[in-house]
C-alpha cells in the first residue's frame, strides 16, 4: 500500500484484492480509499474494463481513481474475467457473463466494511459501452454513470460495421484484443497459476475477428450490448461525454433523445480520451465535473450540476485542414434539452454541380455520373481517432476532383451550424 496526500482526503491504495464470483472465478481489483472510509463509509466508483490494472492503464487509473478517492469515493478498478490478473478467459466484448460479472461485483462492492451502499460506474470506451449496459440491468446500488466515448447501438455505430459498411478498425480492435488475450497474468499477484492462466486464455480467447465477420448484418447477436434497443431498462442517471474527433459523437445525442431519466451530455474537441487528457486541445478540468456529479448523485449534495443546460458543446471555429491538431479555437455552447427548441431545417436542392437556387433549376439539370478513383477517401481521415498523427481529415481538394461536388454561391457572412444533419435523397 502507499499513501496519495495533497487532497481533501488522505488516500490509501490497496494493490489487488480478489472478488469471488458465484462460480468461483476470482476477479483481481485494484481499490483507492479514503484513509478513514471502514469508520466512516463512502460511496463507490467502478471502473470495469479488460486492460490490464497491472500496466496498460496504471498510470491513467493512479491519476483518475487517487483523484476521486481524494474527494471521498472508494474506486475499484476491476480487471475483467480473462483479463490481467483476473480468472478465466474473455471471448469476446460486451457478453452475457460481462454483464453478469458487473453486477455480482457492485453487490460485492456494496458489502464491504468501506462502502455506504451507493455505487456509480464510469469508464471511457469499453468501459462507457458496459456502464450503459450494466445501468440496463438495473443492479439496485448503482444510482448513476459516466459513460464515455461509447455507444448505444454495437451494429450501426461502432467500429464494426458503421452504418453497415466494414470499418478498418474491426480488425485493428481484434488484433488488438488478440494481443492483450496472449498475455499472461502476473506471478506476483495470481503466484504459480500464472502459467495455467495463461495457457487457458491462449486455448480459449479465440479469435474475434472470426465471430465479427459471421455477422455483418443487423442480428440478434449485435443486440444484448445495444442499450437502444430498451432505452427504457436504464434507470439510472447518464452523463455522456464525447468529442468531434472521437467515432461515437453520435450515440450522446440518441441518449440524450431516448433516455428518460435525468441526463447530460458533453461534447468537446477531443479525440478517444478523457477529456483532461483531451487532445485535440483544449482539456477541461473533467475530473472536477466527475465529482460535481458524483457528489449530487451519490453524495446528495447539491453542486448545481443539475441546474445547467442539458447539452454543452465546444463550438469550433474553422481552421486550414490538417492530420493533427494541438488545439481547436472554439467557444462553449449549451442547448437546455435535446432535441433542441432551436433546430430549423433547411432544405437544399441540387443543381448541376452546384446548390440549385431555385426548383426549376434542380428539376431541370441533366443526369451526372463520376468514375471515382479508388483513392478517393484517402484523406478523410481515420473514423475514431485516438490523438495519433494522421488520423484527422487532411486536405482534401484533390479527392474532390475524383468526386461529384455540389457548391453554393460564396458565402457573405459566417454561417455555424450545430446540429445532427438528416439527409433524404429523393
Amino acid at each position: 500500500m502507499r499513501e496519495v496526500t495533497s487532497l481533501p482526503y488522505s488516500v490509501r491504495e490497496i494493490e489487488n484484492i480478489f472478488i469471488t464470483m458465484s462460480d468461483g472465478a476470482r476477479l483481481a481489483a485494484r481499490i483507492w480509499l479514503p484513509e478513514a472510509a471502514e469508520q466512516e463509509p463512502v460511496p463507490a466508483i467502478l471502473e470495469y474494463i479488460p486492460y490490464r490494472k497491472r500496466d496498460i492503464t496504471r498510470g491513467r487509473d493512479a491519476t483518475n481513481h487517487a483523484y476521486l478517492a481524494g474527494h471521498g469515493y472508494a474506486c475499484i478498478r476491476l480487471d475483467m474475467r480473462g483479463s490481467g490478473d483476473s480468472d478465466g478467459i474473455v471471448t469476446d466484448e460486451y457478453t452475457r457473463q460481462e454483464q453478469d460479472d458487473a453486477v455480482e461485483a457492485i453487490a460485492w462492492i456494496t458489502e464491504q466494511p468501506w462502502c455506504n451502499g451507493n455505487v456509480g460506474m464510469m469508464g471511457i470506451s469499453w468501459g462507457g459501452f458496459n456502464s450503459l449496459q450494466v445501468a440496463a440491468r438495473r443492479p439496485p446500488a448503482l444510482k448513476a454513470i459516466i459513460s464515455a466515448c461509447s455507444t448505444d447501438d454495437l451494429y450501426a455505430d461502432n467500429m464494426h460495421y458503421m452504418g453497415g459498411c466494414l470499418l478498418g478498425d474491426n480488425l485493428s480492435e481484434a488484433t488488438v484484443m488478440f494481443a492483450f488475450n496472449s498475455l499472461p497474468p502476473d506471478p506476483a499477484i495470481v503466484g504459480e497459476r500464472w502459467r495455467s492462466m495463461w495457457f487457458e486464455r491462449l486455448r480459449g480467447s479465440g479469435l474475434w475477428l472470426e465471430t465479427w465477420l459471421e455477422h455483418q448484418r443487423r442480428d440478434d447477436y449485435w443486440k444484448p450490448g445495444s442499450v437502444c434497443e430498451n432505452y427504457q431498462a436504464i434507470q439510472c442517471p447518464v452523463l455522456a461525454v464525447g468529442g468531434w474527433a472521437d467515432g461515437y459523437t453520435n450515440a450522446i445525442f440518441r441518449l440524450l433523445q431516448h433516455l428518460d431519466v435525468p441526463r447530460k451530455g458533453l461534447i468537446g474537441p477531443w479525440g478517444h480520451k478523457y477529456p483532461h487528457a483531451g487532445v485535440p486541445g483544449p482539456a477541461i478540468g473533467f475530473l472536477q465535473e466527475a465529482v460535481r456529479w458524483w457528489d449530487y448523485w451519490l453524495k446528495e449534495r447539491d453542486t448545481g450540476i443539475m441546474d445547467e443546460p442539458m447539452l454543452r458543446v465546444w463550438m469550433q471555429d474553422s481552421v486550414p485542414p490538417d492530420t493533427s491538431y494541438e488545439a481547436r479555437p472554439g467557444r462553449w455552447i449549451a442547448e437546455p434539452c435535446w432535441p433542441s427548441p432551436n433546430i430549423k431545417e433547411t432544405h437544399y436542392r441540387l443543381g448541376p454541380n452546384c446548390i440549385a437556387s431555385s426548383v426549376k433549376e434542380a428539376v431541370e439539370h441533366r443526369a451526372l455520373a463520376v468514375q471515382s478513383p479508388l483513392s478517393v477517401g484517402m484523406f478523410a481521415g481515420k473514423w475514431c481517432s485516438y490523438a495519433a498523427t494522421p488520423d484527422l481529415p487532411h486536405d482534401q481538394r484533390e479527392e474532390d476532383g475524383g468526386a461529384l461536388i455540389f457548391d453554393s454561391e460564396p458565402l457573405t457572412e459566417s454561417l455555424e451550424i450545430f446540429a445532427r444533419h438528416r439527409y433524404n435523397w429523393s
